[in-house]
């Protein structure tokens, strides 16, 4: 800064600083509020998956066959259930693996009708929470 030699000059200097305080103090509050809601769980878990949805290929080809086998051993148990049959836990586990091989193929078009899911309900979220700050 230059020096300041007269009152005016100073009270001058004070109004630029108090100016420049105000406008840094409302950028800080902003930057408080981005912070706060970015760490709420459903924005961390919304920020999750975005990350998992839109990862690398290796990442793609990982989860597909993860959910692949995950939906492909659910729908083993959901047949099998408690069933002693032999034949039952045979076809459970063609339907194990049929499945999973199905899924782990289609991972991209699944992921795809899962974002479209996800978007549905987080804008839905996010419009019921804006109604609610409005109210």
């Amino acid at each position: 800064m230059q020096n300041i030699t007269t009152v005016a000059g100073l009270k001058d200097s004070i109004k630029v600083l108090e100016t420049e305080q105000r406008e840094k103090g409302k950028l800080l509050r902003e930057q408080l509020l981005l912070t706060y809601e970015s760490l709420k769980p459903v924005n961390l878990l919304k920020n999750a998956l975005k990350d998992l949805f839109s990862a690398s290929h290796l990442m793609e080809d990982f989860s597909g066959t993860t959910l692949g086998m995950v939906i492909g051993y659910l729908i083993k148990k959901l047949y099998i259930k408690e069933s002693q049959s032999k034949f039952r836990k045979i076809m459970g586990s063609v339907f194990q693996f049929g499945i999973s091989k199905l899924i782990a193929q289609k991972a991209e078009y699944i992921r795809a009708i899962g974002e479209v899911i996800f978007q549905h309900l987080f804008s839905k979220t996010e419009q019921n929470h804006q109604k609610q700050e409005k109210d």
